[in-house]
């Protein structure tokens, strides 16, 4: 019996379907008159050669269709151009956490997950998956968004550093809230600071507020961003571990958990006012989204969920002369996936729908 059939990624070129079997047996995957087939318990999907912009048919065999596995998918129409590289993220890792589920309430709603007997722990077995598949990409530029470990210690640190290391020079990092609960230290010395690629600056903002989990943008931080843009010939992508708050939102709180209004607000107005922005992309929440500001020309506001548990997420950016692709994937070895399994249950069965996120927040094409 096939379980929990999700068309996962959707790019230019390629369609991912992830599922999971009660045994080690071969399925077949379709779309359209590509197949391909993988063997179980765990099933990572991979059609590619497909066109852009094209519509196509979607089979799993022994699968039902339903709204994670329409029967149907049109490919992404790719950015105009030359395509001109490639870069990942990946966001809220967490080294040295034991148990995930948890809200921190008085009343815990459940299920908690922790690592068994005899198993590596989950953030070592989420986090070496996605660096695998890192190193198959090989980008240039790998960034990781922050809460790089659980409760900021150094031991934790010192574990993210060791792991991360594997993908060389190419890594860089900025700090998030979970990194600044004991330390003001860790990860703190680098942002903000750009990254320069064939086709687009990246820039990286601390948006952490020690101590807490809520965040911020400094005003010195908000005026480099807009000096940077000012100056800037190609587009240019922002990054922090915090979300902003939505400008139009009438629950206006500073103790909102992501940027506060007031700083939210502020960033809004840089990107509206410097069209080389084309985006802002955060971690933070544990779940998938694109948001979209009329104060903020529109420009994609994401979030990606975490690799620590469900959905195991990381995210791929290709960039042409005339746009990007955002990507989104999935871990894919059986171990994280089995992990991956087993977490989507989180908070009485509802963690799934919210962290995975509509197919559109994913994966989407953006022209500058």
């Amino acid at each position: 019996m096939i379980h929990d059939a999700e068309l996962f990624t959707v790019g230019a070129d390629e369609v991912v379907v992830t599922f999971r079997t009660d045994d080690d047996r071969a399925v077949t995957t379709a779309v359209g008159d590509h197949e391909v087939t993988t063997r179980g318990p765990y099933h990572h999907a991979t059609i590619t050669g497909l066109e852009p912009d094209a519509a196509y048919a979607l089979a799993v065999d022994g699968a039902d269709a339903s709204p994670l596995l329409p029967a149907a998918v049109r490919t992404l129409n790719a950015p105009t151009g030359r395509r001109l590289a490639t870069f990942a993220t990946v966001n809220d890792v967490h080294f040295g956490e034991r148990e995930c589920g948890k809200l921190g309430t008085q009343e815990e709603v459940g299920p908690i997950f922790a690592s068994q007997p005899g198993e590596d722990p989950y953030p070592e077995i989420m986090n070496r998956s996605v660096i695998d598949e890192m190193l198959s990409l090989d980008p240039p530029v790998v960034l990781v968004k922050g809460d790089l470990t659980s409760e900021g210690t150094d031991e934790q640190y010192d574990a993210f550093l060791r792991f991360y290391g594997r993908l060389g020079e190419r890594m860089h990092h900025v700090r998030g809230n979970h990194d600044a609960m004991l330390s003001h230290t860790i990860a703190s010395e680098h942002a903000p600071f750009a990254i320069e690629l064939e086709g687009a600056t990246l820039a990286v903002l601390d948006t952490v507020r020690p101590g807490m989990e809520k965040g911020k943008i400094t005003g010195e931080q908000l005026q480099w961003l807009d000096d940077l843009a000012r100056e800037s010939v190609e587009p240019l992508l922002v990054f922090g571990h915090h979300h902003p708050w939505n400008p139009s939102s009438h629950e206006r709180s500073e103790r909102y958990f992501g940027i506060n209004p007031d700083d939210s607000e502020a960033l809004c107005a840089v990107i509206d006012r410097r069209d080389a922005i084309a985006g802002y992309f955060a971690g933070h929440t544990h779940r998938t989204r694109v948001r979209r500001f009329a104060t903020a020309r529109n420009v994609p506001i994401v979030e990606i969920a975490c690799v620590k548990d469900y959905p195991g997420a990381w995210a791929e950016y290709r960039l042409y002369e005339g746009g990007y692709l955002q990507l989104t994937r999935r871990a894919r070895s059986a171990a994280a996936m089995s992990w991956t399994e087993r977490t989507r249950q989180m908070f009485a069965g509802l963690y799934r729908d919210y962290a995975l996120g509509d197919l559109s927040d994913r994966c989407f094409a953006q022209s500058f």
